[in-house]
């Protein structure tokens, strides 16, 4: 049985090095005015370092090219690609159509993820875009464990899945802190505004705490809870599921690395045996039960329906 690959969004160069010692096995990176909420800032410098220390220890680094881009960015888009292909990246996440036109045009040969956020909801449309020059698909989080292993059955191209941390829930194009919700006296209010990475709304009726941060692709709203489901991975990895993922968006660097130690050995004790790791599940949840952040109350996301944001 091939092992399924521990993917993890580091936040600097530094963080990425505590996470191979960690045991993930790839890591996405990116920068925002090309990539999607990304858990740190890397520069084609700090991904030229990444990929040179990743490769050293037989890791892959992927970068996050998920961005809509407007008319102004497309021109970007070919020297970037060309500067990740020289770098010798092991992968490009896209959602936009542009990149694969792009690679293309340039005659680039970089492996593409294929990445919307929420409309990778079905295997006939993985395979449309594998056929397409994607090789993965990152599926949505909204989908149940049975449609992730249906999808995984009839997909002709490999599967990620994300398993772990914050999940978006809202994104605008629009700078909705500064132009909305500083005229807005009801429900929700914004904390901590001044910080960028530290602010929340308030749900008073329903008693929830959303993050919320703003960057040039707009205004980002969270999940009120972290997904987790280190003790729900048997169905996944008997299928065959290709990559799971710890998105580390908004967590201390030293959470991230934590998780990403349990789901090391979540992962390997399956592969030693189901009955191994079915013995030390409910300790790696406790673990990760015992180190979660106050405001962050852990659940399944929507693999089992049981959650609604």
């Amino acid at each position: 049985m091939k092992k399924t690959e521990l993917l993890v969004t580091p936040q600097s160069v530094a963080h990425l090095e505590q996470l191979i010692e960690a045991g993930a096995d790839a890591f996405l990176v990116g920068e925002q005015q090309f990539g999607l909420r990304l858990a740190g800032e890397f520069t084609i410098d700090d991904i030229e370092l990444s990929v040179t220390l990743a490769h050293a220890s037989e890791k892959k680094v992927y970068v996050a090219m998920n961005a809509l881009y407007h008319n102004d960015r497309l021109d970007l888009l070919r020297p970037y690609m060309e500067n990740l292909a020289a770098i010798g990246v092991d992968g490009i996440t896209f959602g936009d159509p542009a990149v694969v036109m792009v690679k293309r045009e340039a005659g680039l040969d970089i492996p593409l993820h294929w990445n919307t956020e929420m409309t990778a909801t079905n295997w006939f449309t993985a395979n449309y875009w594998g056929k397409r020059g994607a090789n993965r698909a990152v599926l949505a989080r909204e989908l149940s464990m049975d449609e992730i292993i249906e999808i995984k059955e009839n997909a002709e191209v490999a599967v990620e899945v994300q398993v772990h941390g914050m999940t978006c829930m809202f994104q605008s194009k629009r700078s909705l802190l500064g132009n909305y919700f500083l005229y807005q006296d009801k429900a929700m209010e914004i904390e901590n505004r001044a910080n960028n990475k530290n602010m929340f709304l308030h749900d008073k009726e329903r008693h929830n705490t959303y993050p919320i941060f703003e960057d040039l692709n707009g205004t980002h709203i969270f999940s009120p809870n972290d997904m987790c489901i280190i003790d729900e991975l048997n169905d996944l990895l008997e299928a065959g599921i290709d990559s799971f993922k710890i998105d580390g968006i908004l967590q201390e660097k030293t959470y991230v690395t934590k998780v990403t130690k349990l789901y090391r050995r979540a992962i390997d004790a399956y592969m030693q045996s189901p009955e191994v790791y079915n013995n030390m599940k409910n300790d790696l949840l406790t673990e990760i039960e015992e180190m979660q952040p106050e405001l962050r109350p852990l659940d399944t996301g929507f693999f089992f329906k049981e959650t609604v944001y």
